[in-house]
């Protein structure tokens, strides 16, 4: 008998992946814990990151089980020497960074991971930041709020551009670069890639080039990069020094990518026109962040994957993955691949 423990959390519910995973493995046996995230903010748990929940938890949690599938638990070391039952280790997100990959693959346990599961949303939000920073649409808001009619954002000098027309640079070409592609597309934007990974047949009918001349020709520009060591700090200072005068750029990828104070000087100098971010070096943001004083900035909470669609997706690849496991073929997307080519 199968035990399949679900360690959901207040976005992708319990419900859900028990109700996707039923369908796949109706004769498991299910326990369910539930972590903290999003009300309490995910961070780091020993040695993984991006994690909900304690150690502690999942090691009560995990007693006898075979499959976790989750979002945010953090798959450490020390989980995986108390859980010698394990066997699978679904983490129902874009990457597996709450999974210590060494470590499973030195314990035997395979983990895999939901590409895409939030590429719509992140994409439809944003193309939202874009146009939010590009017509003002939150000072606006707040203005008309506090009582007060601003006819002067009408003056040609005050007014943003439109996306129609405009030459968008897209960084990062994956799962929700391409989709941003698409959506811009219907704007009539011209559209340049830079990703070292995408040929120019894979990007068509965009542009492909490189990261200086995407910053100097676009008028928008939007990262959607991994984080990792050889892209932290991708958009410096010097990137941003090449945008063209009244550029807006957005970041709803990871806040590492971005010099947030090189964007605060091109915004002061009125370099930039706007700046739209999802996420931030570090999060939630400090009291007293120069981000949260300077004009003509729009943020969001490092929400832009949030939708319904995204948890239900999430749901669903997991437990598309749980039944490949269960049948005994390959999983479809395995962090750990060696585990399974040892199995085999």
């Amino acid at each position: 008998m199968t035990t399949i423990l679900t360690a959901g959390d207040h976005f992708v519910l319990n419900s859900l992946l028990t109700d996707s995973l039923r369908a796949v493995a109706p004769d498991a046996t299910f326990r369910e814990i539930t972590l903290p995230w999003p009300v309490e903010p995910f961070g780091d748990v020993a040695e993984v990151h991006e994690a909900s929940g304690t150690e502690e938890q999942l090691i009560e949690a995990l007693e006898g089980v075979d499959i976790c599938v989750t979002q945010m638990a953090p798959l450490t070391e020390r989980v995986l020497k108390a859980s010698p039952g394990l066997r699978l280790f679904c983490v129902s997100r874009g990457g597996p960074v709450n999974a210590n990959l060494e470590a499973a693959t030195r314990h035997g346990v395979a983990v895999s991971f939901a590409p895409g599961r939030n590429a719509t949303a992140t994409a439809e939000h944003t193309v939202a930041l874009m146009m939010a920073a590009a017509r003002r649409v939150p000072a606006t808001h707040a203005d008309l709020t506090g009582g007060t009619w601003r006819g002067d954002y009408y003056m040609f000098e005050k007014v943003g551009p439109e996306l129609a027309g405009s030459t968008v640079g897209i960084v990062g070409y994956g799962a929700v670069g391409s989709q941003v592609a698409r959506i811009l597309r219907g704007f009539g934007a011209h559209v340049l890639v830079c990703d070292p990974f995408v040929s120019a047949d894979d990007a068509a009918p965009a542009e492909v080039t490189d990261l200086a001349d995407l910053m100097r020709r676009s008028l928008f520009v939007t990262v959607h990069a991994r984080a990792s060591a050889q892209t932290e700090g991708l958009i410096s200072r010097r990137m941003i020094d090449l945008m063209p005068p009244g550029g807006v750029l957005v970041n709803c990828a990871r806040g590492s990518l971005v010099d947030y104070d090189a964007v605060c000087d091109a915004l002061d100098a009125e370099r930039l026109f706007g700046a739209a971010f999802d996420v931030f070096p570090q999060e939630p943001i400090p009291a007293g962040a120069r981000l949260l004083t300077t004009r003509h900035v729009v943020m969001t909470p490092h929400l832009a994957g949030a939708s319904k669609q995204t948890a239900l997706n999430a749901a669903s690849i997991t437990a598309s993955e749980v039944a490949r496991f269960l049948a005994g073929t390959p999983l479809a997307h395995c962090a750990n691949p060696e585990v399974q080519a040892f199995e085999s």
